[in-house]
């Protein structure tokens, strides 16, 4: 088992582990300390659930333990759902000491977080992430929250959890197209800090697709390294943290124009950073031999390179409009000083914004 810490707070009082290795859903030890009353409430999905909540329980049998089971799908990543979880809070008259314990994917992990932020102002709640994306990126760092039907993630809350267990065998029950969408957040950790990281991914992409324990433990202690240590820097996203955005601002709009869960978010995330590759291209910032690589290895990884055909620069604007990273009317991107280092702009030529979103549009009925 590896073991991070997330630096938090000048005392470190809001500090707390990240658990990575196997096997790790069936021990209490690791989630004792994190229990500061006697009310636990689990929050999963109907596809997880019947996969990994009755070891869950099992672990904290030591507990008065009541459970909600959300639909699954990030379409249902909502307001009404969210109500789901406050009404068994309610109903089963849990106080300020409670612990939610979310265990799922990012879906499940933000709106448990965002119910964490707001019972009585503020309650503990533990990460159990079961897929590869929420291991390495949304189950770190304390960003929650719910869609809104005009943009994704605009109703939330920073709160962090107590600790995370990144239990790696539940990716063995994970879907292909799910652990491929987890890929497309590893591989952001290398292209905007970590070029060796880079090219490791392009020598262990198969060993990812197979499941090879030791590649995605690597893979994992690396991307929640990389997220731990820009999370201390700034939690609040108020500079360095908004690099990790890379590829968002496109993705997001991807997201919310097809439909929330029609498009997975690694896959709209993938798309979304080989249009910030392309952009920085036109910019005069990397070669085209550069975004032939990024291009490359979203391949490798059968992940998704180009947006929906009906998706015109007109309509990623008005999307991309809304986005939580726009500030004054204007859209921010993250965008490539060079691989491996990236920046945060809202300085571009229009017209080769508009050219890159032709560029990667996909062909007509596809």
């Amino acid at each position: 088992m590896k073991t991070l810490q997330v630096e938090l707070g000048e005392s470190g009082d809001r500090s707390y582990p990240i658990y990575i290795g196997q096997s790790l859903l069936t021990k209490p030890e690791l989630i004792e300390p994190y229990v500061i009353g006697t009310q636990v409430l689990i929050v999963s999905n109907e596809t997880v659930a019947p996969l990994y909540l009755d070891k869950v329980k099992k672990t904290f049998s030591a507990y008065d333990v009541k459970v909600v089971i959300l639909p699954d799908g990030e379409q249902y990543k909502n307001i009404d759902e969210l109500n789901t979880i406050f009404d068994a809070l309610l109903t089963a008259k849990f106080d300020r000491t409670c612990t939610l314990v979310a265990l799922g994917g990012g879906v499940v992990g933000d709106m448990t977080g965002f119910a964490a932020a707001c019972y009585q102002r503020g309650v503990n709640f533990i990460q159990i992430p079961t897929t590869l994306l929420a291991q390495v990126d949304s189950s770190v760092g304390g960003k929650t929250g719910v869609n809104h039907a005009k943009g994704k993630n605009m109703i939330g809350a920073f709160h962090q959890p107590q600790c995370v267990i990144a239990d790696c065998d539940t990716l063995n029950t994970l879907e292909d197209k799910q652990l491929s969408a987890g890929i497309a957040e590893v591989i952001k950790y290398g292209l905007i800090r970590d070029m060796d990281f880079t090219v490791w991914l392009e020598k262990n992409m198969h060993k990812l697709l197979e499941r090879d324990a030791d590649a995605l433990s690597y893979a994992i202690e690396v991307s929640c390294r990389c997220k731990a240590e820009i999370v201390a820097e700034d939690e609040k996203e108020s500079g360095v943290r908004a690099l990790l955005n890379l590829g968002h601002t496109f993705g997001h709009a991807i997201e919310t124009s097809t439909g929330y869960g029609n498009w997975l978010h690694g896959e709209a995330v993938a798309t979304g950073m080989l249009m910030a590759a392309d952009l920085s291209m036109r910019l005069g910032n990397l070669t085209e031999q550069d975004v032939e690589r990024i291009d490359n290895l979203l391949d490798m990884a059968m992940l998704p390179t180009r947006a929906p055909h009906h998706m015109d620069y007109d309509h990623f604007i008005e999307l991309m409009a809304v986005d939580k990273k726009a500030r004054a009317g204007k859209i921010n991107f993250v965008l490539f000083n060079k691989l491996g280092d990236a920046m945060v702009t809202n300085d571009f030529d229009h017209e080769l914004l508009r050219e890159t979103i032709e560029a990667h549009r996909a062909i007509d009925g596809q």
